[in-house]
């Protein structure tokens, strides 16, 4: 079996296994000419010592700034890893780009964003025949991405935006987003992009709804806590639903059996990323008191996959590469199933980079257990809805 496909003509890639910070960054740079490249995007892997890899970032990659996170794994030209360093070149010929850092998220300033973020799209002088998207990174563990990609969704109304929450493993402990080769907790990067590719957004999961609706009776919005599920203790009443003991919850059982919420017809998952010892439900996006859920039942999550990697422009064309947002919890749900090496293959057939993140941004909303992603096309600027 081949371990790559065909490079990507618009996008250069760079990749290390080493574990040492300096090692890792000379690597991956080894393939990438810096006099033609506009950005780098970064996805680094969870156990890198974060202030020598800034160090190194900053020693090596000759002023070009360097934009991502930390992450809950990268999807490289092998498919899926976890202790690659990713580095994406996007080329001057085909992209600009602007940055914003929003630091801190807690509490979040929603009026200075929206100021900050409208004066700064003004600003970005718009290129004739080129178009605009948005990407955003948050720090995965700030419980700001709700509030944030809403703020920033109503300012920018005539941009799509698309992003990932950082992650760091599954250790739900320290998360960063990567700013000129800095690393910042509590904050959040958006990064204004102008193209004249072709682009696509794709955001696709594998779950339908049950009819097994539940009510949030009792939550902490703030710590998307829930204590209570139908007036009962949560972790107990969740157990009940899908069939399994308290005991026997873990982050398989989540990952499979998720909760779903529905906005404008549509639903979304709400993914639960652990229990409490008083057995109260964590959760990966927001909830409130008087929420109405719905318990998810899981399609073919490899069916799903093809359908919702399958997109073309309006030539045909399929795309030169895929920037993926894809959530841990469906890798932990993958893995499980030993589908990891067909998925990978599927990856890297349709040549997607990017990383596993802690929740994913998409048409105004932060959702999980979903791939989100942009499909860049051919050089002649269409934009696909």
């Amino acid at each position: 079996m081949r371990d790559t496909a065909p490079s990507p003509s618009f996008v250069r890639v760079g990749v290390s296994r080493s574990g040492d910070a300096t090692t890792a960054v000379r690597e991956a740079m080894a393939d990438l000419t810096l006099t033609e490249t506009r950005f780098l995007l970064a996805f680094v892997p969870q156990g890198h010592d974060l202030d020598a890899l800034a160090q190194a970032l900053d020693a090596h990659t000759g002023g070009v700034p360097v934009f991502g996170c930390t992450s809950a794994g990268q999807i490289t030209e092998r498919g899926y890893e976890t202790e690659a360093l990713l580095l994406l070149a996007f080329p001057k010929a085909h992209f600009r780009c602007s940055s914003i850092l929003f630091e801190p998220l807690n509490p979040l300033p929603i009026t200075e964003i929206a100021t900050r973020t409208k004066r700064r799209a003004d600003n970005f002088v718009h290129t004739a025949g080129w178009n605009r998207l948005g990407l955003v990174f948050a720090d995965g563990l700030s419980k700001q991405e709700d509030l944030l990609i809403s703020a920033l969704s109503n300012v920018l109304d005539d941009m799509p935006v698309f992003g990932g929450s950082a992650g760091d493993g599954l250790r739900f402990e320290e998360t960063f987003v990567l700013h000129n080769n800095r690393f910042y907790r509590d904050a959040a990067l958006l990064l204004l992009l102008e193209t004249n590719l072709g682009f696509q957004g794709l955001g696709f999961d594998h779950f339908l709804p049950t009819s097994r609706q539940v009510v949030i009776t009792e939550a902490n919005p703030r710590e998307r806590l829930v204590y209570e599920i139908n007036g009962a203790p949560a972790a107990q009443e969740y157990a009940r639903l899908v069939g399994c003991a308290v005991e026997d919850l873990s982050p398989h059982i989540f990952a499979e059996n998720p909760m779903l919420v529905e906005h404008n017809q549509n639903h979304y998952v709400r993914a639960i990323s652990d229990a409490t010892d008083s057995h109260a439900l964590s959760f990966l996006a927001a909830i409130d008191d008087g929420l109405i859920m719905s318990l998810g039942k899981g399609r073919e999550i490899m069916a799903t996959l093809k359908d919702g990697l399958s997109v073309a422009d309006s030539a045909g064309r399929t795309p030169d590469f895929i920037l993926g947002f894809d959530c841990v919890l469906r890798k932990l749900e993958i893995e499980h199933k030993q589908l990891s090496g067909e998925v990978s293959s599927v990856f890297r057939d349709r040549r997607v980079f990017g990383f596993n993140t802690f929740g994913e941004q998409h048409r105004g909303l932060h959702m999980n257990q979903t791939f989100v992603g942009v499909a860049f096309f051919g050089a002649d600027g269409r934009v696909l809805p």
